[in-house]
């Protein structure tokens, strides 16, 4: 079989499976993922059809697979299923009990589906790979499954919650529009008690409830809401440029784990490699204070102010711990 009849046939076994993955996909977004144009998918979609696969064609949509139609389970490729022990090895450590119970039930529903060769490579690979971090997540069992179900079905949540400055603890009903992991996991909601989007530490909540009570739909996501909090607040525009190569392995991962606490809106990557991180902060020295570890890895952009406090910080660093 020749190389581009091998390509062919991958691509239309993906096309399979991203058929029965989406309700609707555009001819433009199959030639995207595909990186061919347009024309060969609309002779991968006839090809398909003349096989028997009944594909639908909605005007103006894009194709479906026909409602009810399913093929058999694709076998998955050694490294697929190694990409998968790995989510289900993270799973486990940064969600919840209940969350990697459901995960390692679904991995062991796709081990089945290996083949034994493959089966043995996996588990002779498990003991070499690690995750090592604590959870991030409450003492509670199950806090993060029942905040996944409350976003996707739109359930209002009674919560027990302390804030970090504080240690009485208030009871709040919140509305969640998503969840996100920065050293700890987090859940975006509107609070009810606030009259405004709020953002809560799991490790922090208490007597979780999923109510009966359902919300309307909220235009509002996650990335809305970093900018909405940057522009509530009295904020100057910071630009760094940041270069990966020179940094630790350690110091770009926790860059990246830590930014949005300090204002990070958005990101570029440059020409040289180099990355443009735009900042909206309140407080120069606090973020300061954050970047000085990176010395020799970023540079101050914009503004000026910025390198007055890192260079202030630097030598009252230099004046504590030089060797007189």
């Amino acid at each position: 079989m020749k190389d581009s009849e091998v390509t062919r046939l991958s691509r239309l076994v993906a096309l399979l499976t991203l058929l029965q993955t989406k309700r609707t996909v555009t001819a433009t977004e199959l030639a995207d993922r595909f990186k061919v144009s347009t024309r060969t998918i609309y002779r991968d979609i006839r090809t398909l059809e003349s096989a028997g696969v009944p594909i639908v064609t909605q005007e103006g949509k894009g194709y479906s697979m026909l409602e009810g139609y399913r093929l058999a389970p694709v076998m998955f490729t050694r490294d697929e299923a190694l990409s998968l022990l790995i989510a289900e090895k993270l799973a486990s450590r940064l969600t919840d009990k209940a969350t990697a119970q459901l995960t390692g039930a679904a991995m062991d529903k796709i081990r089945a589906a290996l083949r034994q060769s493959d089966r043995d490579h996996l588990e002779t690979v498990a003991p070499y790979i690690q995750v090592l971090e604590p959870a991030s997540v409450s003492n509670h069992s199950n806090i993060y499954q029942q905040l996944v179900t409350a976003v996707t079905a739109r359930q209002v949540v009674r919560m027990g919650y302390q804030s970090a400055d504080s240690f009485v603890q208030t009871v709040r009903e919140i509305e969640p529009i998503g969840l996100y992991l920065s050293q700890h996991w987090h859940v975006v909601a509107y609070c009810r008690l606030r009259q405004a989007f709020r953002n809560f530490r799991l490790d922090r909540i208490s007597r979780l409830v999923i109510s009966q009570e359902m919300f309307e739909a909220r235009t509002e996501t996650l990335q809305q809401y970093w900018i909405d909090e940057a522009k509530r607040r009295d904020k100057e525009k910071v630009v760094i440029h940041f270069n990966p190569l020179i940094a630790l392995p350690a110091q770009v991962q926790f860059l990246h784990d830590t930014r949005r606490q300090y204002g990070f809106t958005h990101e570029e990557v440059l020409s040289d490699g180099n990355l443009s991180m735009v900042f909206l902060v309140g407080s120069l020295p606090y973020l300061a204070s954050w970047l000085l570890p990176f010395a020799g890895a970023i540079s101050v952009v914009e503004p000026a102010q910025l390198r007055v406090c890192l260079s202030k910080l630097a030598q009252l660093a230099y004046d504590s711990f030089s060797i007189r």
